[in-house]
C-alpha cells in the first residue's frame, strides 16, 4: 500500500535528512522531528518550495525524553491523519573504549540508541494498532552483525539491540496488516562520520539515502543498504573469527 504520511525522527542532519528529501521527491507527507529546530524549518521550506503538493510539519523532539515521545507522535498522527510510516534514524555515535573512564559517554550512546529507539518504537505501534495499519522502520547498522572493539564496542551493542526488538516486534505482529522492517546500512558519508578517515565500499549521504529509500519502500522483514557489498559482507561478517572481525573494525 502507499505509505502516505511519513514520520522521520532525527531528521534535522544526515540520513533523516537525506531520507525526508527522498521520500519528498515522491510525494509523500512528511512528520519531521529533531532537537535543532531551526535546521528542520529550513528543510521544511526547502521540500515545500519543489514540492508544493505535499505537506511537511516540524516538530521539536529530545527522543531521550520519553513522554515527549509519546505527545510528539501522537500530534503528528493527530494532524495528518494517520502516520502510515515510522522511521526511528535518531542515533548517535559517541561511545569511547570500555574501561577507559568514559562510562557517561558510553551511557548516553546506549540511551539514545536503545531506550530512545525503544520510546519510538511503543509510541508508533501503540498508533499503528489503533489505526489497524503501519510501516514501522527501524535503521540499525551494519556493525550490529558482530561484537566490535575500540569505539564501537558499545555503538554496535546498541545497533544489535535495536534489531532484535524489531524482529521481536515483527514476530509478534506477523499475523496483522503492520509491517516492521530493519535496514542495516553500511558506510555512508554524514555529519556522524565526517571526521572517520575513509571507510571501506563508503558512498555519500545522496547515494545513501536514496539506496535507503527504495529499501524501505519494498517494506522487506531486512535489508542491507546498499545492498551490494553490504549483502555479501553481512554473511562473511557473521562467520568471520572474531580476530579477523576486531582488524577491519
Amino acid at each position: 500500500m502507499l505509505r502516505k504520511n511519513i514520520l522521520i525522527t532525527g531528521a534535522s542532519s544526515g540520513l533523516g535528512e537525506g531520507m525526508a528529501r527522498e521520500f519528498a521527491a515522491k510525494g509523500r507527507n512528511l512528520a519531521l522531528c529533531a532537537r535543532r529546530t531551526e535546521r528542520l524549518l529550513a528543510l521544511k521550506a526547502e521540500l515545500e518550495g519543489k514540492h508544493p503538493g505535499i505537506r511537511v510539519l516540524v516538530k521539536p523532539l529530545d527522543v531521550n525524553d520519553a513522554d515527549a515521545v509519546f505527545k510528539t507522535f501522537r500530534q503528528f498522527a493527530d494532524e495528518l491523519g494517520s502516520l502510515d510510516r515510522v522511521i526511528v534514524n535518531a542515533g548517535v555515535a559517541t561511545g569511547r573504549r570500555v574501561g577507559t573512564g568514559n562510562f557517561e559517554a558510553n551511557a548516553r550512546t546506549a540511551q539514545t540508541n536503545f531506550l530512545a529507539a525503544l520510546a519510538q518504537c511503543e509510541a508508533a505501534v501503540e498508533i499503528f494498532r489503533k489505526q489497524g495499519q503501519g510501516h514501522l522502520v527501524a535503521i540499525s547498522s551494519m556493525s550490529a552483525l558482530r561484537g566490535l572493539p575500540k569505539h564501537l564496542t558499545v555503538y554496535a551493542a546498541t545497533k544489535a539491540g535495536l534489531a532484535t526488538l524489531a524482529e521481536g516486534i515483527r514476530a509478534e505482529l506477523l499475523a496483522t496488516p503492520i509491517k516492521v522492517s530493519t535496514i542495516y546500512p553500511g558506510y555512508i558519508r554524514t555529519e556522524l562520520n565526517a571526521g572517520a578517515k575513509k571507510l571501506p565500499f563508503e558512498v555519500d549521504a545522496r547515494t545513501g539515502s536514496a539506496a535507503l529509500a527504495k529499501a524501505i519502500e519494498r517494506e522487506p522483514a531486512k535489508a542491507y543498504v546498499p545492498s551490494w557489498p553490504w549483502m555479501l559482507v553481512g554473511g562473511l561478517l557473521r562467520v568471520m573469527p572474531l580476530s579477523l572481525v576486531a582488524k577491519f573494525a
